[in-house]
């Protein structure tokens, strides 16, 4: 768990944008200073982020004009220096930069590279010494980039930032094991309200038409489950266990129709409540963002922090056919976002954690899945059988590549190693590892290696070849308490891991 430092909040939040008072940093030797690594090193991104300084905090200040449909933002990042820097890189992609600050000074100079924008200042800065970059932009939302994190909406936007696409909305240090607060001030005009994570602080009418709400997270925020939308929407609150603010954020014209699932949300955190501990945020409540009926984007739920994205048709369906989906996002409060991966490598835990409950919740009570079986024991046995197959063409389940991310091996091959390891230990052990995983790495990054720790640590036995086999093997495991399991050959015709062509959405949840 790296160090964090909190920051206060811009000033901007109170009201009008003030500028951002900041201490002048210590400047290196310029023949010392080097350029920072543009790469954190991840296995499945190896171009994400840059290791030559970690972000504290991130003001983002975005205006939305709905007649030209376009954003135009400043950015304002709070980084401390993790080495000499004679240049700095932030992730950024598709977005027309117009100036860049550093502590208030125009830049030396800069460049926009690739999906990076370097940044040289006039004097190297100093290891361990404290800095503001400030960038002003200008975004289209419905620009045709390959791979974007914005939706267009017919009135407004969303963004779904997951994996690698949030610096295509702000430039960042675009990676989860970078975790920093953030503040939001979105300006929209009359008729339209602008909403992201956290809570509201403040909303200020600026009297020509025109509203600016400021949010704040309680919480650090991974780029990737960033979210911010513009819309005309209708703010639904209520109250979820133990006093805990529920707030939703429905199309106007379709807040009746979408009622009956937004009032599912308390019990379900109440479920879950009981198994993984208090829910870790200020608030959570669900986006279903686009105001017609047609599927403006092909994908069903996606756990942007405090505020979970949704496909509306798909929260129109009974209670049975979505319920356990909506446990699956709700899980990632705790697994995704509360804590992150620390590399991309970890999705398992993310994945594979919300669907063993979201499993959990629908075979309690008595619901079908997709293959027609009913218990949690039925649904490991079919996909311990296909083990090998997913070995060999999806790779082991703590070993994905890019193009294998987010396929079912990920998910159920996640599940199955959950649910060996509960096999293993017991439940009341296991539950005992999960709280304690939780606990330990809150509001940080943590790796598979950290899981395997807390396991060996909780049960009293050490776990990593254990687990390390039903992770990092090619072949599948024998299942502790079912000695009577086989797996399918691999030359036998299997139904294949699903890969989800758009990189980055929930569609191949096995609780669907």
């Amino acid at each position: 768990m790296r160090y964090r430092t909190r920051v206060t909040a811009p000033a901007a939040l109170l009201g009008t944008v003030a500028a951002l008072s900041v201490a002048s940093p210590a400047h290196a030797d310029p023949e010392t200073g080097t350029p920072g690594p543009e790469t954190l090193g991840d296995p499945v991104f190896p171009s994400l982020g840059n290791d030559g300084y970690r972000v504290s905090a991130y003001h983002l200040d975005l205006a939305y004009d709905a007649t030209t449909r376009l954003v135009d933002a400043t950015a304002t990042l709070t980084l401390t220096t993790t080495q000499e820097l004679s240049r700095l890189s932030l992730d950024a992609l598709g977005l027309d930069v117009h100036e860049v600050l550093l502590d208030g000074v125009p830049a030396a100079a800069r460049e926009q590279a690739g999906e990076k924008l370097r940044i040289t200042p006039a004097v190297p800065l100093a290891a361990r010494t404290t800095a503001t970059v400030t960038v002003t932009y200008t975004a289209d939302p419905r620009a045709a980039l390959a791979h974007t994190a914005w939706v267009p909406t017919p009135d407004g936007f969303a963004v779904c930032p997951q994996p690698n696409t949030a610096h295509t909305v702000f430039p960042c240090n675009d990676h989860p094991s970078d975790k920093a607060d953030f503040t939001f001030r979105i300006t929209v005009p009359a008729g339209l309200k602008g909403v992201a994570g956290g809570h509201l602080v403040s909303t200020e009418d600026l009297g020509d038409g025109r509203t600016a709400y400021c949010y704040r997270s309680r919480e650090p925020i991974a780029t990737e489950i960033v979210q911010i939308t513009v819309g005309d929407y209708v703010i639904k609150d209520r109250q979820g266990p133990h006093g805990l603010p529920l707030r939703d954020v429905v199309p106007t014209a379709r807040a009746t129709a979408l009622e009956p699932a937004l009032a599912l949300t308390p019990n379900l955190v109440s479920w879950i409540e009981q198994r993984l501990g208090a829910f870790p945020f200020e608030t959570y409540g669900l986006l279903p963002c686009n105001n017609d009926a047609s599927n403006a984007f092909d994908f069903t739920g996606l756990e942007t922090q405090t505020l979970t994205l949704y496909k509306p048709n798909f929260l129109l369906q009974a209670e049975k056919s979505i319920g356990s989906h909506m446990m699956h996002e709700l899980v990632h409060s705790y697994f995704g976002n509360s804590v992150s991966p620390a590399t991309w490598s970890d999705l398992w835990l993310n994945e594979g954690h919300a669907d063993f409950y979201g499993l959990l919740y629908r075979y309690e009570r008595g619901w079908a899945d997709s293959l027609g079986l009913t218990t949690m024991e039925a649904r490991m046995k079919d996909t311990y059988a296909r083990g090998d197959q997913w070995r060999k063409s999806s790779g082991p389940v703590a070993a994905p590549n890019e193009a294998n991310l987010f396929d079912s091996q990920r998910y159920l091959g996640g599940v199955l190693v959950l649910y060996a390891l509960r096999q293993q230990v017991g439940e009341t052990v296991f539950s005992a590892i999960e709280s304690t995983f939780l606990e330990r790495f809150r509001n940080a990054s943590a790796s598979t290696g950290d899981y395997i720790a807390v396991a060996s640590e909780v049960s009293g036995a050490d776990q990593s070849g254990f687990l390390g086999d039903w992770l990092y093997g090619t072949k599948t495991p024998r299942m502790p308490g079912h000695p009577d399991w086989t797996v399918t050959p691999v030359s036998s015709a299997l139904r294949q891991p699903q890969n989800r062509t758009d990189g980055h959405w929930h569609d191949n949840s096995a609780t669907l």
